[in-house]
This record gives C-alpha cells, structure tokens and sequence, in this order.
C-alpha cells in the first residue's frame, strides 16, 4: 500500500480531525525513529499512519482494537509486519511485540499525546514553542496529560533509546510537519 492510499483509507474510516492529526504525528515520529535507525521510513510510517484505522469501530470494545484493523488491513494486502505492529500497539490484544517496529508503534503512540499537550499549554500553541527539557519537566508531572502512558513511553528502552533521544526524535520529527498537525 502507498501512502496516498493509506491517507484515503485513514479518512474513509476515521471522522475525528484530532485522532486523524494523532495519526500523521505517530507517521512522522515513526519515519523518524527508521531514519535513526536506517530501517524503511515508509513502511515504518505506514505502521504509524495506519495504527488507528479502526479505532471508531473499536471505541467501545478496546479489546478489539488493532485486532480489527489488522483484519481490514489485510485486505488490502498491507505488509504483515505493518499489521502485525498494529496488532501489538495496544496491549489488550495480547499479541507480542518481537521486533524494533513493533516496539517503536507501542512507545511512539502515547508520545504524541505528551508533544501535543505541551504544545497546546504554551501560548503560542506551536510545537516549536517546546524543547526536550520542557517535555522531561511534563513527563514527570502525574497530572499532565493523563492518557500518555508514561510505562509506555519509557518503554523506548526495548527499542535502545533514552527516554530524551525518543522524546527528542518525537519533538524534531512532529515539529518538520508542525504546518499539517495545526500547531
């Protein structure tokens, strides 16, 4: 699948601007880590972009959620490691994380929730208003930005980042896109 296509398909399925917006940051952040790590930028974008096609059907069974998605996807003949990655983003699947890609969708996911809560408390209500010493002092407030899991995010050990290498990877990576995400 390319991406145009998994745009379409993205907003086909999902009606939420911000979720589709949470959806293009994981791309961008995804895209990211495979620079940092010379893997494949695109696939490892699609993983992001894609994570959530389902999530509208899903809202009310979250044991469902990737598992359903994995199933649509499959459909259109996506990459199994993509899918298998959506699969293993949410943990209620119960489906094991076994690779750098499966691993970097599970911490990539709650880390954009973070960024963008840091951006919108600024007044500027821009990316570029944030720095990595601003999100580190947000991580570690228990009433910040309640919904990033901050276990998942500092599960970017499984993947060999710091926690400021990820969350740096994430702020620069969102910030090149900052005009689409609206901040």
């Amino acid at each position: 699948m390319q991406r145009q296509e998994a745009l379409e398909l993205v907003k086909l399925n999902v009606n939420n601007k911000n979720l589709i917006n949470h959806m293009l940051a994981c791309e961008a952040v995804m895209k990211g880590l495979a620079r940092h790590f010379s893997e494949d930028e695109e696939k490892w974008g699609l993983a992001g972009l894609l994570h959530d096609i389902d999530y509208n059907l899903t809202m009310t069974d979250p044991f469902e959620h990737g598992l359903l998605g994995a199933k649509m996807l499959k459909e259109k003949d996506v990459d199994s490691e993509i899918i298998h990655a959506i699969e293993a983003h949410n943990e209620m699947t119960g489906v094991e994380r076994k690779n750098q890609l499966d691993k970097a969708l599970y911490c990539t996911d709650p880390l954009t929730g973070l960024i963008v809560a840091g951006a919108l408390i600024k007044k500027e209500k821009g990316l570029n208003a944030i720095d990595l010493d601003f999100l580190k002092r947000r991580f570690d407030e228990k009433g910040f930005a309640k919904g990033a899991s901050r276990i998942q995010i500092a599960a970017c050990r499984e993947i060999n980042l710091s926690l400021d290498e990820f969350i740096t990877i994430g702020l620069k990576s969102m910030q090149e896109i900052h005009q689409d995400l609206g901040l």
